[in-house]
């Protein structure tokens, strides 16, 4: 059936980005298990060139992740457009912070530790407690499961719509489990947020790319 606000625009934005964020999971899925294979203890912190990949991989997934929850937006019947108008405002957020969180790590943070101010560590390091990974996550625990959970309700026609729903709930629900290593202070408990942002993630997005690539424009938008 044809999507009153969704554009020819909309579906090869969101099929491009969609299959982009998937490759991207990929890469940094791929990149992580190297860095950990890496350590000679699991104490140890992901070392170069892993950590810096890392980073530069979140920086560029953060913003395609944005284009594809505007498609999810635009692809939305009119009953669901206020949860996907939450889910894109949700996943701006997460993007805004994350993407700064990175770059900030990735251009200044080594500069001003090797200064030797004693309170760097508690500014940018991942080892809790520090600034930057309380900051990171809010952005993916919070913001990131947020957007899965409001987006999920836009899909529930048809087997393929309904399993990305089933996916994105369990996705944001994952995600935001990994808050409880906060209150514990046990980064291991965190972690579980990983299957959710990046696990369950690896199966909705490229599911989400071929939703688009099915729908059919509104009338009279080229497809």
């Amino acid at each position: 059936m044809p999507h009153e606000h969704f554009t020819g625009q909309h579906r090869r934005l969101g099929r491009t980005a969609a299959w982009a964020v998937f490759f991207l999971l990929v890469a940094y899925a791929v990149t992580l298990v190297l860095g950990l294979l890496s350590l000679q203890s699991p104490a140890d912190p992901i070392g170069d060139p892993y950590f810096s990949l890392l980073e530069l991989l979140i920086v560029v997934l953060a913003p395609l992740m944005v284009v594809v929850m505007v498609a999810v937006h635009g692809y939305a019947s009119p009953g669901a457009r206020a949860y996907s108008l939450t889910a894109l405002a949700s996943m701006v957020i997460m993007a805004g912070i994350t993407s700064s969180v990175h770059f900030v790590i990735l251009t200044v943070s080594r500069r001003i530790a090797s200064a030797g101010f004693p309170w760097a560590s508690f500014l940018f390091s991942f080892e809790w407690p520090s600034v930057v990974y309380a900051l990171d996550i809010l952005a993916w625990d919070v913001f990131f499961a947020l957007s899965m959970l409001f987006a999920a309700p836009v899909f529930r026609t048809g087997r393929l719509e309904k399993t990305v729903g089933v996916l994105m709930v369990a996705s944001g629900v994952l995600s935001l489990a990994g808050l409880a290593g906060v209150p514990l202070g046990d980064m291991n408990i965190r972690n579980i947020g990983i299957l959710g942002y990046v696990g369950v993630s690896l199966i909705v997005f490229p599911l989400l790319a071929i939703v688009f690539g099915r729908a059919q424009p509104a009338p009279g938008e080229a497809g």
